[in-house]
Parts: structure tokens; sequence; C-alpha cells
């Protein structure tokens, strides 16, 4: 099962309560947990699919569909966070730029914006080539992980399926992905050019800031407007 305790620690270790946008809330499983902490959450995805999943399996989120490369009618939130490598969907640096300051305009002064990011190093040794599947009562899934075009790119090709609670049966979708990520230095980069200031780093769940990250999945970037 994904980590999703982790994840929201990780989170609430820096910010505890307030106004909070998910951007990729996906089946809305982090949202709704940060929902029942006392969070005031809006989640923010561009499947219907997984936006139906979510309205229908839980509760005290306000769901919308967008792309978060265009975002529109977001503000004040004191936290915007953006989970389970969802900007590595994200992938050129121009259009990380747009989201960047489309975070920057969502979020109040001295909000705070979270996000997480696989490495090269992880996508290269662990990811390409690879199938991985796991089966729950309400979604299942099954994920297959080719090389991309680009340097640091992956391309992902999803099969879910979700049970449909009214007629006890499955139904099944499918979704091709296409993944990248970039370095460190052009993150933190993009970062301070739409405005973000105090950018710290961190990797696998860890809230000791990172001195050496040869060995790092999973970047963790926290930074303040």
């Amino acid at each position: 099962m994904p980590p999703y305790n982790e994840w929201q620690a990780f989170v609430e270790h820096f910010v505890s309560s307030g106004n909070m946008l998910d951007l990729g809330c996906g089946t809305g499983r982090l949202s709704d947990r940060f929902a029942s902490a006392g969070f005031s959450v809006t989640g923010v995805d561009f499947s219907e699919d997984m936006l139906a999943f979510a309205q229908a399996h839980t509760s005290g989120v306000q769901y919308i569909q967008q792309d978060i490369r265009e975002l529109e009618g977001m503000a004040d939130f004191d936290v915007v966070v953006s989970l389970c490598d969802v900007i590595n969907y994200i992938t050129t640096e121009g259009d990380l730029e747009k989201v960047f300051k489309n975070v920057w305009d969502s979020l109040k002064d001295g909000g705070q914006f979270i996000f997480d990011v696989h490495s090269l190093r992880h996508f290269t040794e662990d990811l390409i080539g690879e199938t991985f599947a796991e089966i729950y009562e309400d979604i299942s899934y099954v994920w297959l992980c080719e090389q991309g075009e680009e340097e640091g790119s992956v391309v992902h090709d999803l099969t879910f399926f979700l049970l449909d609670e009214s007629s006890g049966k499955y139904d099944r979708f499918d979704e091709q992905h296409s993944q990248r990520t970039f370095s460190v230095e052009i993150y933190k980069e993009l970062l301070s050019k739409v405005g973000f200031k105090n950018i710290q780093l961190y990797g696998d769940f860890s809230i000791k800031q990172l001195n050496d990250n040869k060995s790092t999945e999973r970047f963790f970037f926290t930074c303040q407007k």
C-alpha cells in the first residue's frame, strides 16, 4: 500500500491546519486524510474517473476538475501540496514554471508549498522496465513502466479496476501517463524564478535536510511565498 501515513506526517510536520489545496489529488485518499485531520481541503485533478471515485468514497473535500498547468480561481490558501510524484507529470521546464507560478498565485503571503518528485537515479535504476500491481477491495491496478523519449522521462501504461458499489462489479479503465524528472538544481531555479523563498530539500520522507542525495529515491521540497 502506498505510504499515505508518511506523506501526511511529512506535511503535518510543517503545517498543521488551515486551507489546503491538493494538486493532483487522484482518488482523494490523501485529501480525505487531511480533511479528517482538520484542514479545509480543495482537491484538484485532471482525471474525471479519479475524481468520480474520490467523490464517491470520501467526504468533507471539495473536488474540482482542472489542469494544474492552467489553474484558475484558486486563492488565499495557507498551504498547497502536490504529492505522490504529481509534479513528475509536468514534463517541460516551461510548464513547470507555469505550475509553480499558479501555486504562487494560489497562496496567501507566507503560505507554504510542499511537493515531491522522483530522483533521476530512481527513474533510471528502479522504474524503467518494471511492472507493478496492487489489489484492494475497492481499487486495483497494473502499472507498466517504459523508457520515454527524453532524458529523465518514463511512460506508464496503467489499468485500473474500480468497484461500483451499486452493482458490486468492477469498472475497468486504462490510461497512459508520461512522467519526467529534472535535477534538483532546475527545480530550485524555477521556484526561485517565480518568487518562492526558503526553499528546502528533504529525501524519502525524512524531516532532516539532505546533505548527500546520491541514494535518494524521492525528493521533497518545501518553500514559502
